[in-house]
Parts: C-alpha cells; structure tokens; sequence
C-alpha cells in the first residue's frame, strides 16, 4: 500500500537526495515500489533591491517526503541513497504521515480549509472589538490583504491617530 514517509536528510542536500533516490529507483527498477519524492516547499516574497522577489523555501529542512510502498527492497533503495540518514520514526519501522498531515506539507488546503479574506474598504467606518483599543471606533485609511491588516484611524484625544490591527480585530460598524 502507498503511504507517505518523511526520510532525514543532511541539511542543504535535499535535492541532492531527491535527484539521487529518483536515479536510484530507476537504475535499480523500483519504479512499481516508489511513486513520487517532494521536497516541500513553499513560494515566499522577499525584498531585495528594493524590489519584491519571490522565492522558493524549504518548509522543512533536512527532510524529504516520499510516497513508496513500504517492502524490504524499497526500505533498502532509500535507506542507501547518499544523503540519507534515515526514516522518521522507530529504527526499522517507519511512521506513515496521515492525509491531513500530507495535505498540510504539501499545501493542498481545500478552499473551505483556507482563511476567508475579509472584505475591507478604504474610508469604511469599523470598532475594534479586541486589544487595547477595543471599544474605539475608526475608519479604514490602509488596507493590507496579504498580511491582513489594516491601518484605522482612531480619535484618542481628540486627535486621529493610526493603529495597525488584525482583519479579526474588528467589525463593520
């Protein structure tokens, strides 16, 4: 039965693992034995230069997740790969990842598993409901979806102030 299992790398070499083990299941004819080899990743924006740059990062370093049906051959072909430490899990048993746990590493959320963006406009009047400020109401002078935050203009003494709050620190008013 396939399953997925996390196996230990060095750090650093997890491609290195990858690109060896794929080699390995061909040469050594384990196709039918090893399905598919994930170095779980994910897409993250940097600045540099001044200038927004996405770039691939490694969700879990020093590991590799493998989908393999789990018989003597196949334990042997990734515990010899160079780079391999070992399975996570007891010496010669190896742990199975569940579904969720597989769907969570490999990013495949549901649209009813993801976060609902709240829909903020610039100028809407809102009450900060947690915090500090809870009870103080303000309006909306920034909107940030990606961090989802906004920046709400609250009259403390008399003077308009900017506060920076979560999307779930408010409502509509």
């Amino acid at each position: 039965m396939f399953r997925w299992y996390v196996v230990n790398t060095y750090s650093g070499h997890e491609n290195k693992v990858k690109h060896n083990l794929e080699h390995r299941v061909v040469s050594l004819g384990q196709q039918r034995a090893v399905r598919q080899i994930v170095v779980p990743t994910e897409s993250v924006s940097e600045m540099k230069d001044n200038q927004k740059v996405t770039v691939e990062k490694r969700t879990m370093p020093g590991y590799v997740l493998v989908n393999m049906d789990l018989n003597e051959d196949s334990w042997s072909l990734v515990k010899g790969t160079p780079g391999v430490t070992g399975f996570v899990g007891a010496s010669n048993e190896p742990v199975p990842l569940t579904q969720v746990e597989v769907d969570r590493l490999l990013h495949k959320e549901t649209a009813e598993r993801r976060p609902s963006r709240a829909q903020f406009s610039i100028g809407e009047s809102v009450k900060v409901i947690s915090g500090p400020l809870s009870d103080f109401s303000g309006e909306i002078s920034e909107v940030n979806d990606d961090a989802q935050r906004l920046k709400v203009l609250v009259s403390i003494f008399g003077r308009e102030t900017p506060v920076e709050v979560a999307f779930d620190q408010v409502k509509k008013v």
